[in-house]
């Protein structure tokens, strides 16, 4: 649907695993690059973990997810492995093991991009808070009508996520609303300027003909 809309270039692909998923996004963009959603990697492997030990397992497992290439990755799950954690919940290293490499992708670019492109739950809440108000509305009079409602509804989502952004950082007044004048704020939930500065490094003859469109 994307590119029937008109999409014609896609760089990197984050998705949760979903069957048939990296086929159509190859058939369709055969350059992108396809990287399983870390956080559903994690919640995936965590799936046999006792209560008792998910908060051991989930620190042994965070040098995988943070390591610095994907070979220092490599080394860390077969630290885990080895470990008395390992060889007690097997099927954790197995599921990591499955998604091998559609996990390592990011690994090749440094923490600003890797912000970005580890996890679909920003997109995944956005939607589900906009299916839900439709939902909740039921029929519109006209295509003018939903699309009002919908851009109400992202002003307040974003809107609560300044707030939210505020209370951790100290810099948003009470009252202020943000995304009146800049509705999704990526340069500061992201960091995207920088993550942006990267990827025109690596993908250039991509990129750059875009950037002063």
């Amino acid at each position: 649907e994307l590119a029937n809309r008109g999409v014609k270039d896609v760089l990197i692909v984050c998705c949760d695993g979903l069957t048939g998923f990296p086929d159509a996004v190859a058939a369709t963009w055969p350059t992108a690059t396809v990287q399983t959603c870390v956080v559903h990697l994690i919640r995936a492997s965590m799936r046999f973990i006792a209560y008792g030990d998910r908060r051991k397992v989930a620190t042994a497992l965070r040098p995988i997810y943070t390591a610095p290439t994907a070979e220092a990755a490599q080394d860390a799950l077969d630290d885990f492995e080895a470990s008395e954690l390992g060889r007690k919940y097997p099927a954790t290293v197995r599921t990591w093991r499955k998604n091998w490499e559609k996990f390592i992708p990011f690994l090749a670019f440094p923490p600003p991009v890797r912000r970005v492109i580890y996890t679909t739950n920003a997109i995944e809440s956005l939607n589900y808070q906009l299916r839900k108000i439709i939902k909740n509305r039921g029929h519109f009079p006209n295509d003018q009508a939903a699309v009002k409602l919908l851009w109400l509804a992202i002003c307040n989502i974003e809107d609560k996520r300044t707030r939210e952004r505020g209370k951790l950082t100290g810099r948003t007044r009470e009252g202020h609303h943000k995304s009146v004048h800049k509705l999704i704020e990526g340069s500061v939930t992201q960091g995207w300027s920088e993550a942006l500065g990267i990827l025109v490094l690596n993908y250039p003859d991509r990129i750059e003909p875009h950037l002063n469109r």
